[in-house]
């Protein structure tokens, strides 16, 4: 009965649901009823209590902490669980966790879904984004309740069945991912903004003028409003008084993770990861600002419209980078698991409530919706899109690498783009030191088989197989 509890329990009930509630300090669950008498709750004093209220089959959402705090209270309703009974995770549990318990529970005769829920305090109270996965028969009692109190986009309710075991946690946790990308491109194109004489204040204007174009989205939105906040002690942009170290808690790093570990190119998403590490490092940061030297990060361009304009392209450019990247580590993982997840139902699941909602998706979805895509680049729209942007993407990474302005989303993004594109990259080389050093082998381009030259000997190339 945390904030994220009390505000989902609070839309359940405002949506017609009689709802219990349990808090492990029976007070706390008391207080949260008494607060909001108009939800009517129904206060658990006992887990047993509480239990004992719920009709058959049962249906508990857990919002608790991700991992062993998770595990004692599925430990704890178990033995008060009858078969068929269904624990929901409502939080933001590693997917391998939710694999794990899934599997343990349909052996004891119950459901458990794993239900990824973005959209922060105010999405779990007025319609969060939610991504459940489990078996099928377990939707049929949840998800109408799920898709009753998400949040709805033309009509249609931001939560849809992803698949079965852990498929929502990980779907979820590649959305928290590309948040992270996002947020980076962000905080690159404030800086080059600031970079090029703009005061916080009139940061805030180009974001603010943003939001009402192909960048339209929930965090451009939020941004243009911390910008404009100014802090009441110093008077001076709360920005520039807030200490400038990012944390996080976890799902970024599981993101690149599992893209590693299924040899998915995530490099967009890696660094927003690294460049939060980064900025969280004072002490490398303060030896490294003694030692080194570079230009003064000022860059004074003659149209100063025109830089802002390329630079609104480059951020647009990117973020369709960091969505290619994370559905496509959705789609491997897919494969590698088992999920017939539907590509285009998650880009609309996330057209509203979630945190990386954004105008953008409804084209996303309707792209994947259209055909089969490999990637989202090669998507008519998108890809004729991203070639118009390409030059002013070019030249902002340009000039922001000239004045010493650290781009690492931009420009990996970037990177990205031209390495699909290009009709060979360096990775041949790459093999062929490999097979030096290592007898790693390789294949040829004119020729089946795999090859190994005799680098140590007289360089004849044999067929190995």
């Amino acid at each position: 009965m945390a904030v994220m509890g009390s505000n989902l329990a609070r839309n359940l009930a405002r949506h017609g649901y009689r709802t219990a509630i349990f808090n492990r300090t029976a007070a706390k669950a008391r207080e949260v009823a008494a607060q909001f008498p108009e939800a009517g709750f129904i206060v658990g004093e006992t887990l047993a209590e509480f239990v004992a209220t719920l009709t058959h089959p049962r249906r508990v959402i857990l919002m608790v902490q991700a991992g062993a705090a998770t595990d004692a209270m599925i430990d704890a309703l178990v033995p008060l669980l009858d078969e068929g009974d269904i624990i929901v995770d409502g939080g933001n549990s590693f997917f391998q966790d939710t694999r794990r318990r899934e599997a343990a529970l349909r052996e004891a005769g119950l459901h458990f879904v794993g239900a990824g829920i973005s959209g922060g305090e105010v999405g779990a109270l007025e319609g969060p984004a939610i991504m459940p996965g489990g078996s099928a028969h377990s939707y049929r009692y949840v998800g109408p309740v799920l898709e009753a109190i998400s949040a709805q986009y033309e009509g249609e309710p931001c939560c849809a069945y992803i698949g079965t075991d852990g498929a929502g946690h990980f779907v979820k946790m590649v959305h928290n991912g590309i948040e992270y990308a996002d947020m980076q491109f962000i905080g690159e194109a404030y800086e080059l903004l600031r970079a090029a004489g703009l005061t916080a204040a009139e940061a805030a204007e180009v974001f603010e003028t943003w939001q009402t174009g192909d960048l339209d989205s929930y965090l451009i939105d939020i941004t243009a409003e911390v910008l404009r906040e100014v802090d009441g002690t110093t008077g001076l942009p709360l920005v520039d008084v807030i200490v400038d170290e990012a944390g996080m808690k976890g799902t970024g790093t599981w993101t690149v993770q599992e893209a590693l570990r299924l040899g998915v190119p995530a490099a967009v998403i890696a660094e927003a990861v690294f460049a939060r590490a980064a900025s969280s490092s004072p002490e490398l940061r303060a030896a490294a600002q003694q030692a080194l030297t570079g230009p003064g990060r000022r860059i004074v361009p003659a149209d100063r419209a025109g830089f802002v304009d390329q630079i609104r392209q480059a951020l647009w450019a990117s973020k369709v980078v960091a969505y290619a990247q994370g559905l496509h580590e959705i789609k491997v993982a897919a494969t590698e698991y088992g999920w017939d997840i539907d590509v285009a139902a998650v880009a609309r699941l996330w057209r509203a409530g979630c945190i990386i909602r954004a105008k953008l998706l409804d084209r996303i979805a309707g792209e994947y919706a259209a055909g089969q895509l490999v990637t989202l680049l090669e998507a008519p729209t998108i890809a004729a899109e991203l070639a118009t942007c390409q030059t002013a993407w070019r030249a902002v990474v340009a000039r922001a690498v000239e004045a010493g302005v650290p781009v690492p989303g931009f420009a990996s993004a970037l990177a990205y783009y031209d390495q699909l594109r290009a009709p060979r990259v360096n990775a041949a080389l790459t093999q062929g030191l490999r097979d030096f050093f290592g007898a790693h082998t390789y294949r040829r381009i004119d020729a089946p088989g795999v090859y190994h030259t005799l680098w140590s000997g007289d360089h004849t190339e044999v067929r190995v197989s």
